[in-house]
């Protein structure tokens, strides 16, 4: 499995949320709402969720393996990091 795409969307509002980013894997499926989330000892992603009917979040989708997750983290994260010092780039010009 490959990860051929990453499009990070930055969350203009202040709070935890900093980005909502889409994966394309092997060029053929996509996975759309990972989110980029701050938290107490870093940033970590949250894989797309629906509230369920008992109030619970469940994964619509998500690596069955911690192996797998971390590395579509660590992917994620990188982008992430671009786009942001990217952006503070742009904003110094």
């Amino acid at each position: 499995m490959n990860i051929t795409d990453v499009r990070v969307r930055k969350v203009a509002k202040e709070g935890k949320m900093k980005a909502v980013v889409s994966i394309t894997i092997d060029e053929e499926f996509v996975v759309h709402d990972i989110k980029v989330i701050e938290g107490e000892k870093g940033l970590f992603i949250a894989m797309p969720s629906r509230k369920a009917t008992d109030g619970e979040y469940r994964d619509i989708a998500h690596p069955i393996n911690s192996d797998t997750r971390e590395r579509i983290q660590n992917i994620i994260l990188e982008k992430y990091d671009e786009v942001m010092a990217e952006d503070a780039v742009a904003e110094e010009a």
